[in-house]
Formats: C-alpha cells, structure tokens, sequence
C-alpha cells in the first residue's frame, strides 16, 4: 500500500501538549530553579531540550514503514528486559527519593521502564498478530506472554514503581482482548491483577500509608495526605479563570512535584478551570485520535501497536490527573508530554510516531480530512462494533 500523510490532526494535538508543558514548566520550576540551579530557568531549558529530541524521534518514526518494527520486537523486548536488570544492580542506577528508576548516560537520566513500556506494546502487537490460531489457548496463546508480562512487571517494581508496572499489566489486558482473547481468561487476570495490587498496597507500609491518606488527607494531613491537601489547594484557588500565568503561590515550594507529577494543579491554579478542561480535552482528543487510527490500521499487527500505543497514553494521563484531582491515591506518574521529564516525553513521542506511521498507510486520502466526512456518532459506533469483533470466536 501506498503511503499517505500521515494524521495532522493528532500531530498538531500532541504539539500543542507539549507547548502547553514548556510554558507550565517554566512558570512551575522557575522557583525551583533559582534557588536551587541559580538559574530561573534550568529546567525549562532540558525540558526544551527533550521536546526537539522527542518531535525529532516523533518525525523520524512517523515517516518509518512501521511494519519494520515488526522483526525488531523481540530483540527490543530482550534490550528492555536488561536495561531493567541493570537498573536495579547497586551502584548502577541513580537512586531519588529511596527509588532506583534512572540510568545516568553523560549526566543525562535515563529510565528504562519508559523504554519498556514502548518495546513491549510492539512485542504485544507482533505476539498476538502471530498467535491468531492459539490465541484462546490458555497454555500456547496466553502463558508466553503473560510470563513475560510478569517478569517486566516484578522488575519494574523492584524499582519499586507499582504505577508504571500496573499501566504495563492493564496495556497487556487491553491488547489480549483486542487480539481476540477469551473473555474467562481476561476475566481472571483482572480478578487476579486486582487482588495482587490490594495485596501488594499492604505489603510496603509507604503505600498503605497513601492509601489511606488517599480517604482522609487531612488525618495526615503533615505527611502522606500533604501532596494530596497541596494540590487540592492549587486546583481550588485558580477558581474558573486562575490566579494569572506565572502567578501560582504553590509553585513556591509548597506544592512538591509541582513541575512534574503534580504539574496538572499547577495548570489549574494559573489558569483555572477553563485550562485545565482544555488539557483534559486535548488528551481525550488524543485517545479518540489514537483508536480511530488503530480502528483503520490495515493489518492486525499495526491495528494492535496504535490501540497499544494509545492505551499507554490514556492509562498514564488518567493515574496522573486521578492522582491530582484526589481520585487516586498518590503514586508517581508523569502527564504525558506536559510534565518535566525526559523519559517519558522521548518513548512517549517516539509511540506517537509509530501511531502517524500506521496512519499513512491506514487512509486511502488525508485521515484528518477522511474524519470530517462522518459524524463523531457514527465513527464511534463503527469503532466500538470493531472491537467487540475482535473478542468474538
């Protein structure tokens, strides 16, 4: 097939993400950055930095035959699976706040589990396109990758990092069901996946502690609940209009995480409600983008790696905002190409790329022109009706 342009229209949306998190970055860390770097600016400068660096592996997978990819999923999965080892060895890995998340290459912070996020929704895609014939098959269709999920999951939270091994595990569920699966196994995995996290929230007293908090932040309201209160505070203050951009009072070293997991209340304090619907709609835009390009994909192998792309950016801006807005319980998670980090904003603009890649060969003309062409309604429907074909014998 002939590729085409790829979708504009969620290029453009991830563009305005990512200007909206160079200028909250800005005014969030300037604080920061002063008293700690005497430079207003430190961190805005790196996260500027990783948005050229992020827009050009954007660019460059965007115009990349993402069937390529294809062949490389396994060699990729095997190239996570030991950066996630290494990280955990001693003296290896940078350690912040008592976790071991990040590699140090030429001063710069690399973490692994971003790059294993990308590499294993490809693997996924390429697995279960392949196993058509046995995906129902518990022993010979399910066991092989459920072990290797397993195994990236129990690594990633030796970080400990609970939050980025439960966006891998639901990724998993969500492409099995796409690709097919049976409806008894993923029920059991999602029972089993829930009793697992309660069982592992009580096992480290920290998580029980901001699970707890999570119902009453303000019984503690000093230590674990204080995020929690803080944020609340900003969300608040901004009122419908906000305080002014730059003039958060949080960002003045109360709020802490302000220009990165917590980047969001920011946003809400300084430009109110209206701007924080604003970055919420972006992101459902996104989402919806992101399914209508897997829905027109024109193999399963590429309909599989966009709906897995597009499950990794909506699990993770859905804990950050539900972290944010006191619907979660606190957990250390980025908003995807709005906050402060590196990591996440290279693998997560570089998936943004494969999914462009899947759109120029997925619509016979220009996709954002083809959307105008049907009401939201019946794209929707039409998408849905997919998707329950896809868990039918």
């Amino acid at each position: 097939m002939k590729p085409q342009h790829f979708d504009h229209f969620l290029f453009l949306l991830v563009i305005a993400l990512m200007g909206i998190g160079l200028t909250m970055v800005y005014s969030a860390s300037s604080i920061t950055s002063l008293t700690e770097m005497d430079d207003g600016s430190f961190y805005f400068k790196r996260q500027l930095m990783w948005v050229c660096l992020g827009l050009l592996a954007l660019l460059g997978f965007a115009h990349l035959d993402y069937r390529r990819l294809e062949p490389l999923a396994v060699p990729l999965l095997i190239t996570a699976i030991i950066l996630l080892v290494v990280v955990l060895i001693p003296g290896v890995a940078r350690e912040i706040g008592g976790a071991r998340r990040w590699i140090r290459v030429g001063g710069i912070g690399f973490q692994p589990s971003e790059f294993a996020k990308l590499c294993f929704v490809i693997y996924l895609a390429h697995s279960i396109s392949t196993r058509q014939d046995r995906i129902r098959s518990l022993s010979q269709g399910v066991l092989p990758d459920l072990l290797i999920m397993g195994l990236i999951f129990v690594l990633i939270l030796k970080e400990p990092n609970l939050s980025t091994a439960a966006i891998v595990a639901a990724t998993y569920v969500v492409l099995l069901y796409l690709g097919n699966g049976s409806l008894v196994h993923l029920a059991g995995m999602g029972l089993a996946g829930v009793t697992l996290v309660v069982a592992l929230i009580f096992q480290e007293s920290y998580r029980l502690r901001r699970f707890l908090a999570f119902w009453d932040p303000w019984g503690a309201a000093r230590t674990s609940g204080y995020h929690i209160i803080q944020s609340l505070i900003a969300i608040g203050s901004g009122g419908l209009w906000g305080l002014g951009l730059g003039q958060s009072r949080q960002k003045f070293h109360i709020l802490p995480e302000r220009h990165t997991d917590f980047i969001f209340a920011i946003i809400c304090e300084e430009v109110g409600l209206i701007g924080g619907l604003l970055v919420i709609g972006l992101f459902l835009l996104v989402i919806y983008r992101g399914y209508y390009i897997a829905n027109r994909a024109p193999d399963l192998f590429g309909f599989l790696l966009a709906a897995g792309i597009t499950s990794l950016i909506a699990f993770q801006a859905l804990i950050n905002l539900g972290v944010v807005l006191c619907v979660l319980p606190t957990t250390g998670v980025t908003l995807p190409f709005v906050s402060y980090g590196g990591s996440s904003l290279l693998f997560m603009a570089a998936g943004v790329g494969i999914l462009l890649s899947v759109s120029r060969y997925g619509a016979g003309h220009h996709a954002f022109e083809d959307s105008r062409q049907k009401p939201f309604s019946s794209r929707f429907l039409a998408f849905g009706r997919r998707l329950l074909a896809r868990s039918r014998p």
